[in-house]
């Protein structure tokens, strides 16, 4: 059910006016009633409403000319026309002014809570998508890191601190974190922003290629070098350098890279001329560098060598907060991609997409939702339209695993931000099914920082 509204009633007979004041004052909603549109108008200026309903066929000035007038100024709040039964016609005019819906008169009492809960749905989707527009356009930018929530936080923070500096960098996190993303953050606030940034996928290639693509070669240095190429390192000279997948380098490869870390200097495969490089390093990896030393997998040098300054990357199931900013950066993204007309998804489906672990992260996230912008031809995403894991996501809701070493303070906050996602930001809801008192919940939520 929808949660408490304000609503203004405009019909300029009496017991009509009364009767729907009343019924929808019992479903606890905020209701007023006027008679006329320019009282309604009046009314509007001093409080707005989330939801009118008006009469077509009114004194002073008639609906048509107040439903334009009220969606001119207030343009987001949400207009049920009533007409009589032989005006439907100008009702489906008045839909097509900004109307949501229109019933007829008499008005059927079994129709109107629907229209009415509809209507109020729409209007809270809206603005919870305009609020998330606002946040994305407003909120400080780390090149395309999206998100607001602790873990982010602090690591913005990091960033920001090593922005400034040439430090080694090893970024951590599961695959689909973002790793190349929050390197690209760190060179674009660098003094180094002008000049290259350079990756190189350390687990893409295999180990006879390894040493070419960093260093280069020289022409006739290896059957099919029929030129001289320069190396990863030449080419991000003065910029920044990426070594992604740092983790899969051979033993062999690792010796090599230490020395270049340690000299600032190298020879091409089949050259004499020693290169000079002045390149930031930043390292990234989704392995466990400290065991893989432990298991002789990886050289205790050179994991300390990179492990200068550590930022871990959060797996998106400990931010889920930050979801909504997620859905709606990459809905816009693809819609304008794929000349999409805009796309939004219902509660409902934000709730799942919440619930959901995401194994692969934010990748996973982003390639759902250019799946869904191309293949949902409605405007709105809902339930039925992710996949069936994800529909399933629903059924584990009142189970949460915790992970050993979780403080009780993490704990508690991930069960009050499951909660409120249950009962779609119901705080009411959540604190009867928490069992404390609304007050302590908003306590709790503002003590822990909970965007709902």
């Amino acid at each position: 059910m929808t949660t408490a509204a304000h609503i203004l009633v405009v019909d300029d007979e009496v017991n009509i006016r009364g009767a729907l004041v009343t019924l929808l004052e019992k479903k606890g909603h905020q209701v007023r009633g006027v008679g006329t549109g320019e009282e309604a108008l009046e009314q509007l200026e001093s409080a707005t409403a989330d939801l009118v309903l008006t009469d077509l066929k009114m004194p002073g000035i008639g609906g048509m000319e107040f439903l334009r007038r009220l969606k001119g100024k207030w343009p987001d709040t949400e207009v049920v026309v009533m007409t009589a039964y032989g005006s439907i016609d100008t009702a489906v005019e008045a839909m097509r002014y900004g109307a949501y819906d229109y019933l007829t008169k008499p008005i059927d009492r079994d129709r109107f809570p629907i229209v009415v809960e509809r209507a109020l749905e729409r209007y809270a989707l809206a603005t919870e998508n305009k609020h998330l527009r606002d946040r994305l356009e407003t909120r400080t930018r780390f090149d395309q890191m999206v998100g607001e929530s602790e873990p982010m936080q602090r690591m913005y923070h990091l960033v920001e601190m090593v922005a400034g500096s040439d430090v080694t960098v090893l970024l951590m996190g599961e695959s689909g974190t973002g790793k190349e993303v929050a390197a690209r953050a760190i060179h674009h606030k660098s003094s180094r922003a002008n000049e290259p940034f350079i990756t190189l996928n350390c687990g893409a290639l295999p180990d006879n290629l390894i040493e070419s693509e960093l260093f280069g070669y020289e022409k006739g240095a290896f059957t099919g070098a029929m030129a001289t190429k320069a190396g990863r390192f030449e080419l991000a000279q003065g910029g920044t350098l990426l070594l992604d997948e740092v983790g899969e380098l051979s033993l062999k490869s690792q010796v090599d890279f230490l020395r270049v870390l340690e000299t600032k200097e190298f020879r091409r495969l089949g050259g004499t001329k020693v290169v000079k490089v002045d390149a930031r390093i930043i390292a990234a990896t989704n392995r466990n560098l400290e065991a893989a030393v432990k298991q002789g997998g990886f050289r205790e040098d050179l994991y300390y060598r990179l492990n200068v300054v550590p930022i871990k990357l959060p797996p998106l199931r400990e931010r889920g907060e930050d979801i909504p900013l997620l859905v709606e950066t990459f809905l816009r993204e693809f819609c304008a991609q794929h000349q999409q007309d805009p796309k939004e998804v219902s509660r409902d489906t934000m709730r799942l997409l919440r619930l959901y672990a995401w194994p692969g992260n934010i990748r996973q996230l982003r390639n759902l939702i250019e799946r869904l912008v191309v293949t949902v031809r409605d405007h709105t995403i809902q339930p039925q339209h992710l996949p069936e894991e994800i529909q399933a996501s629903k059924e584990d809701i009142r189970t949460m695993v915790v992970t050993l070493g979780s403080s009780m303070e993490d704990i508690e906050k991930e069960v009050i931000r499951r909660t409120l996602a249950e009962v779609t930001n119901h705080r009411e809801k959540a604190a009867k099914l928490l069992g404390i008192s609304l007050r302590a919940l908003q306590y709790k939520i503002k003590e822990y920082g909970i965007r709902e």
